[in-house]
């Protein structure tokens, strides 16, 4: 089976080589990968200190963000290395500040791996949530490296739960410790005979919980406010927008929204725009117009979401009628922001939790979220209800990136 793996990944980066011909997401995907080696010859030299950190893309990165700084704090004389496997990540935080190198990772083929453990020889390895690449494993494992899964989720449609995943199942003895954000996944690790797992929770509680704490205003989004109560509804996709702009279309005259799509094409900005009959302004209009005069801001640009999450009175998070579903509710929720999403949040564990609790709402309709919205908007004690378990959700949630921090030598 392990032959099949690697056949596959070979196969895999030929065709993914074709593809980028005609793709600028697989572009930059195979593009990226070509100057990795040198990159780390360049700036890894054989007696520097490193800790390597691996995430998929954007959320695990951001998932993972709070352990790498406290890492950082505690190994100050170490280079930190983050790798991404996907473009959507890599292309956003490939300048971040608190890594010393951040790049791709490689196609795992036994020989990038070899090739890739050689050169920046960590110390100690972070796989964030998932991504378990067994030629990597394999390499860290050889060379007796500590690694440690964060914030880690085990399921039964995972391969390591299968008959034929015994391939799989072998590479988890590389892990020193993994860090669960549940029981259900320690479980589920126990029953593979594994008794090196704890359940630390989840990390992402621990990021947004710091947002708090940061510098959260935007004067062109209070000017636009105007002390008005906001709805803010952040990463929508165009089924979000459909209904969102047909409640915008018979809301109330006093209520602002703000939204900020996942793609911000301009023909997708101007067909979101077409849907509104009332007065919207653009985010890059914000400088020649008078905000506070609009009743929908239109944020056609990237990075500010949590921001304006700060300014909301409601949020609905967009995602939840398509695949895989919701984007984060985490961020509105730190600010205890009563939450809306659509119907497809069965994959995030965070979701589940707060829909249980009632701070997030799930609606499949218009007349849902007329509903919904409406009671949120027109009953004080309804809105603050669900804000406040939004508020004491994030709270009673944090504190996980100390558990693995201590646990950590």
């Amino acid at each position: 089976m392990l032959f099949l793996y690697n056949l596959a990944i070979h196969i895999a980066g030929f065709f993914l080589r074709i593809i980028a011909l005609f793709s600028p997401k697989i572009k930059l995907f195979v593009e990226g990968r070509k100057s990795v080696f040198n990159t780390l010859q360049e700036k890894i030299k054989p007696l520097d200190k490193t800790i390597w950190f691996h995430s998929a893309s954007l959320g695990e990165y951001e998932q993972g963000l709070p352990v790498i700084e406290k890492i950082k704090e505690k190994y100050p004389s170490h280079k930190i290395i983050v790798t991404f496997f996907s473009p959507s990540g890599y292309e956003v935080r490939k300048n971040n500040t608190v890594a010393d190198v951040t790049i791709y990772l490689p196609l795992d083929t036994k020989s990038n791996a070899k090739k890739f453990i050689q050169l920046v020889h960590p110390e100690q390895a972070f796989f964030i949530k998932y991504e378990f690449w067994l030629n990597y494993l394999k390499e860290l494992e050889n060379h007796q490296i500590p690694t440690y899964l964060i914030s880690g989720i085990f399921r039964d449609n995972q391969m390591f739960f299968k008959w034929y995943g015994g391939f799989y199942r072998k590479a988890l003895n590389a892990f020193t410790y993994f860090f669960l954000q549940n029981e259900k996944s320690k479980e589920k690790i126990e029953s593979l005979g594994f008794k090196n797992a704890i359940v630390s929770g989840d990390t992402r509680f621990d990021r947004v919980n710091a947002i708090l704490e940061r510098d959260n205003q935007l004067d062109y989004i209070e000017n636009f406010k105007n002390n008005q109560p906001t709805i803010v509804v952040g990463s929508s996709w165009p089924k979000d927008e459909a209904l969102i702009a047909e409640y915008i279309n018979q809301a109330p005259e006093n209520v602002k929204f703000i939204i900020a799509p996942h793609n911000i094409k301009p023909d997708q900005i101007s067909d979101l725009q077409s849907k509104i009959t009332k007065s919207t302004v653009l985010f890059s209009e914000k400088d020649t117009k008078d905000l506070s005069t609009y009743s929908v801001f239109i944020i056609d640009t990237i990075g500010i979401l949590t921001k304006i999450y700060s300014y909301g009175t409601i949020a609905y998070v967009g995602g939840g009628f398509g695949t895989p579903g919701i984007h984060n509710i985490l961020e509105p929720a730190t600010f205890g922001i009563p939450i809306v999403i659509g119907p497809n949040y069965s994959n995030f564990a965070e979701a589940i939790d707060l829909v249980e609790i009632g701070g997030c709402m799930p609606i499949t309709t218009i007349a849902e979220l007329k509903d919904v919205l409406d009671r949120l908007l027109n009953d004080k004690d309804f809105l603050e209800e669900k804000s406040e378990i939004c508020r004491k959700f994030i709270q009673d949630n944090k504190g996980a990136t100390e558990t693995i921090i201590q646990l950590i030598p």
